[in-house]
């Protein structure tokens, strides 16, 4: 009788520190049975052009690589790559965390957390769920639910979106922190067509991100199909 096991989870691993990185590899290396490390990056150019970069299930990114911060490159790497990405960083900042999600990060740790955590953060993000702590969630949820400085651009309307770009948007809230394949699946497009319907619904209603839509479409009823 064979066994059956589930997939293990691909991490990649990103970090200009190389002593930091070989830690990293080992925690990765030792998660046996539940993780699989496919390739490490020390910059966002080594990263892009790394073919196994392309097999992870998450990418596992410090917040400043050189002097870089890895949130610029999130646009590039999302139109690229599938993999969830988990942010790893030493800035205590609650603002450069919030922004990190805000351009598409599924979660947050911070270097001085116990290594379990980055563990139980790489599988909750490749669950679906997002890894943040209840400050930063509040901060996100504020901002993103009105609670906005009066000098703040009012909230553009929805009514630009195609039929089809609302069917893309009724998904995103039925599937909540579901992989792309299965709201392709769902939809009956290509992930390739997806991203393309996604792209135009955030530059429309300009939000960052899957999260960003998921909380603006339920905060303005945009979650029921048509």
């Amino acid at each position: 009788m064979v066994e059956v096991t589930e997939r293990l989870i691909r991490v990649f691993l990103v970090d200009d520190h190389r002593a930091t990185l070989w830690g990293l590899e080992r925690l990765i290396d030792s998660a046996t049975g539940r993780m699989r490390l496919v390739g490490s990056a020390t910059s966002i150019s080594e990263l892009l052009a790394s073919p196994a970069s392309h097999e992870a299930d998450v990418i596992v990114i410090d917040l400043d690589l050189g002097g870089q911060n890895s949130t610029d490159s999130f646009d590039e790497l999302f139109r690229t790559h599938g993999a969830r990405v988990l942010v790893l960083t030493g800035a205590r900042d609650l603002d450069a965390h919030r922004k990190a999600v805000m351009a598409g990060a599924r979660g947050v740790v911070r270097k001085e957390e116990p290594v379990d955590v980055l563990l139980r953060a790489i599988e909750k993000v490749h669950e679906g769920d997002v890894w943040v702590n209840r400050a930063l969630i509040g901060d996100i949820m504020n901002m993103l639910t009105g609670n906005k400085p009066a000098s703040a651009p009012p909230v553009p309307k929805a009514s630009g979106l195609t039929p089809k770009e609302h069917e893309v948007v009724a998904a995103v809230v039925r599937h909540k922190g579901a992989k792309s394949l299965i709201l392709a699946e769902d939809l009956k497009i290509s992930e390739h067509t997806l991203r393309n319907h996604l792209t135009a619904i955030y530059q429309k209603l300009e939000v960052h991100g899957r999260l960003e839509l998921y909380v603006y479409a339920k905060e303005h009823g945009l979650g029921v199909s048509a």
